[in-house]
């Protein structure tokens, strides 16, 4: 052991913490029903695409569902090209900014492609909203939109998305990609904080 490393405990490795009770959120969709929403998902997505299509992921918040998507049209029959792109509107705050900031640009041409956008939540609409501009603006031939969740909101949003696994209830939601002020992404279920 290199000096001025510390051991940690046996017990500490073998049972690490966990959130106390208080902090863990309700669970409003397990990890199982997530998945098989997610195939179903693809399976109706599969005939509206090619091999062609790229998948563009909203990143951070999309990440877990852009990927077990891509595996779910994968099995569906679509081996889909992929691609992200990365806008902030909350800034590790629980309310957005009202405005989109692009902190990383998509890497993959889409002249004449069909692109799949992908995002974890739509709740204001802002992201998928910017995100689909920018991919018509990058030349895609046709723009789709899926997301996991759709939360009910008060007023009109700018657009609708095409596909959506499940209507979420309007409640604070964390995990699979939602977060609370940057924790809580990487929980297999989606659960609520309120």
């Amino acid at each position: 052991m290199r000096a001025g490393t510390k051991r940690l405990p046996l017990r500490t490795l073998m049972n690490p913490p966990t959130m106390n009770d208080t902090q863990r959120p309700e669970v409003l969709i397990s990890e199982a029903e997530i998945a098989e929403r997610v195939q179903k998902l693809a399976e109706a997505i599969a005939p509206r695409i090619d091999n062609d299509t790229v998948v563009i992921c909203l990143l951070t918040g999309g990440l877990w569902f852009a990927a077990d998507l891509t595996r779910a049209l994968y099995r569906a029959g679509r081996d889909v090209r992929f691609d992200a792109l990365w806008l902030a509107s909350y800034h590790d705050e629980r309310k957005s900014t009202g405005r989109c900031e692009v902190r990383a640009d998509l890497q993959r041409p889409l002249v004449g492609r069909r692109a799949l956008v992908v995002d974890d939540v739509f709740d204001t609409g802002l992201s998928l909203s910017e995100a689909a501009r920018l991919v018509k603006d990058a030349g895609a031939s046709e723009v789709l939109t899926a997301v996991f969740a759709r939360k009910p909101w008060p007023k009109d949003r700018g657009m609708e998305p095409d596909f959506v696994a499940w209507e979420a209830p309007a409640r604070y939601l964390v995990g699979y990609g939602l977060d609370d002020e940057g924790k809580s992404r990487g929980l297999p279920y989606i659960g609520a904080l309120d």
